[in-house]
């Protein structure tokens, strides 16, 4: 049987901002409080429920009085801080009318990769959702930089789901799902009902352009879907235009577009790893560790390195570059960037006479090696 909502136990649902805007003249508080509704009857349903929501610079920038979004990233986080606010407000308001409390919850990139933020993170997420209480989750575009930005919130669904291990991911747009085609301007495009998260083919359907408000296109969402995959998560991209849309979902009904996570999940170290936007630095290797990386199981030696490139110290999460270019593989080294830079292309016998010490024989040990 195809997994649908019905069965899921915990669940993050992640809503645009044309769906909680009033065309970009700040926040519509009248849809914001049929969307508390309909995650309190999930909630009602005993589902455990994170939402992520956009709006809060589209409102700050009415409470500012500007005609249009800025481009300045301080005007942007400016923008965020004073319509963050009313975001907060405006749900709590909403889940309150229903007996169920709020927490605002907001993260960076920078959160997630440090493993031990990370693990804080989850600890609060879980704490919360054991409360019954409903975590409402947006990046914290007030001290975001281009350098730390998840650069849309389908993303920041996905790594959230990511990490809270959530069952399902809830995308909900403007369109009705992902169709074979731009169905704005292709009058054959049709809807795909169901496909694989993460298939190369789904990813040529998907469109590029989003709307005035929102960063992220139907393109973001099927990549969202292929990150959030990667926990065991299924992400079931639908119109939220669509009435009582998460009501009929979780009922089981068969709205939009569904994107099946493949069977496994990463373990939780691996999972950290991947869900890294950025890397530290790289490690460009040589054509016999890439085949022996890509076989899966084994090691990066410091004689497969070629070069070393960034700066990092021991602990971080490096990517491994084959001689093609591509990242094959990443994980957490066991050497900072100099140390590397002094044992590339080295046997690991040699490492104590190049340093004089040895931390591991490996620079990446195949526990903490992500083969992508």
């Amino acid at each position: 049987m195809t997994p649908s909502l019905a069965a899921a136990k915990r669940i993050v649902v992640k809503v645009g901002s044309t769906l909680v805007t009033d065309e970009g003249r700040g926040l519509d508080r009248g849809a914001i409080a049929r969307w508390a509704a309909q995650l309190a009857a999930l909630h009602a349903m005993k589902k455990e429920v994170v939402l992520v929501s956009s709006g809060a610079i589209a409102e700050g920038i009415k409470r500012l009085g500007w005609a249009r979004r800025p481009a300045a990233m301080h005007e942007l986080q400016a923008a965020a801080a004073v319509g963050q606010m009313g975001l907060a407000q405006a749900y709590e308001s909403g889940f309150a009318e229903h007996g169920i409390g709020t927490a605002q919850v907001l993260l960076t990139h920078a959160d997630l990769a440090d493993r031990s933020r990370y693990l804080n993170a989850r600890s609060t997420l879980l704490t919360l959702l054991g409360l019954s209480i409903v975590p409402i989750i947006n990046e914290n575009d007030t001290v975001v930089t281009d350098e730390i930005k998840f650069g849309d919130n389908d993303t920041l669904g996905a790594l959230v789901a990511n990490l809270i291990e959530a069952d399902a991911l809830v995308i909900l747009t403007d369109q009705a799902g992902l169709h074979s085609g731009d169905p704005r301007s292709d009058p054959d495009a049709r809807l795909v009902r169901e496909g694989r998260a993460g298939d190369p083919a789904l990813e040529a359907m998907a469109g590029g352009a989003g709307s005035a408000l929102g960063r992220g296109g139907m393109l973001t969402k099927v990549l969202a879907a292929k990150r959030a995959a990667s926990s065991g998560a299924h992400t079931l991209i639908a119109s939220g235009r669509e009435p009582d849309v998460l009501v009929r979902l979780a009922r089981g009904e068969a709205i939009g577009t569904r994107l099946l996570a493949p069977l496994g999940r990463l373990s939780a170290r691996k999972q950290w790893m991947a869900d890294h936007l950025q890397v530290a630095g790289r490690l460009l290797i040589d054509v016999g560790a890439a085949d022996a990386l890509a076989s899966g199981g084994r090691s990066l030696l410091p004689v497969g390195v070629v070069s070393v490139v960034g700066s990092f110290a021991r602990g971080d999460v490096v990517a491994c570059v084959a001689p093609s270019g591509a990242e094959i593989a990443r994980g957490i080294v066991n050497y900072s960037s100099g140390d590397a830079r002094r044992i590339a292309g080295h046997p690991s016998s040699e490492i104590e006479r190049l340093l004089g010490f040895v931390e591991e024989p490996e620079l990446i040990h195949r526990t903490n090696l992500l083969a992508l």
